[in-house]
């Protein structure tokens, strides 16, 4: 009954993106706990710092309740023209990352930006890649993007492997202050024919909606 109230006031609940291995939704109250367990046992080299923000330089039940938190945030304050729909990653039922698609005026630019982690005990099996696949799939075939960007530290050797393998193309970098260091960030571009030349996965979508569609300003 929970899920179906939360599925008819906001029905992106409802949405269902699947590949072989993973399926990929917005967390009800139980999974988003699971996904917030995942960041508490770390989502990276404490000895590096692949974000920008660096939400992971804190203990980890603090980790985690800010997980929580910025998954509940995402909904709280969701609008057509500024959105971010941060998504459960599972495989075989259980959490294993997140991965968020935003989009920002999307209904006039068509453009939108992904952004993941992985819990270090799921790294180095291709789950990276099959998941951002999977957003990839929505973005470009339900929402109906133009173009994906996204970035990654010029030392983030995996990130940009799995951006090349789907068919991003470098757009530029930019420098940030992280940890009160200087960082180079590459940019990233992928256009509707980068991704129809490298889609490899399959990827299902179900319960996309209308009323999906107009809260993205699609």
């Amino acid at each position: 009954m929970e899920q179906q109230l939360r599925r008819r006031h906001w029905p992106l609940y409802g949405i269902r993106i699947r590949t072989p291995r993973l399926e990929l939704s917005l967390p009800g109250l139980g999974l988003l706990d699971d996904l917030a367990s995942v960041a508490a046992d770390g989502v990276h080299d404490a000895a590096k710092m692949p974000f920008t923000v660096p939400w992971t330089d804190v203990a980890p039940e603090e980790r985690g309740r800010a997980t929580f938190l910025h998954v509940l945030r995402t909904v709280a304050e969701w609008r057509p023209e500024r959105w971010t729909l941060s998504l459960a990653v599972t495989r075989d039922g259980k959490a294993v990352g997140r991965q968020d698609v935003s989009g920002t005026d999307f209904g006039v630019t068509r453009e939108a930006e992904t952004g993941s982690w992985l819990g270090l005990a799921h790294q180095g099996q291709g789950i990276g890649t099959e998941m951002r696949a999977a957003v990839l799939h929505f973005a470009f075939d339900r929402l109906g993007a133009d173009t994906v960007t996204s970035a990654a530290m010029t030392d983030n050797a995996r990130s940009l492997a799995v951006s090349r393998k789907l068919g991003y193309v470098p757009d530029g970098v930019q420098i940030a202050a992280v940890r009160g260091q200087a960082r180079t960030l590459q940019r990233l571009r992928l256009d509707r024919a980068g991704w129809e030349e490298h889609r490899t996965v399959p990827v299902e979508v179900v319960g996309w909606t209308e009323e999906c569609q107009a809260l993205f300003g699609a």
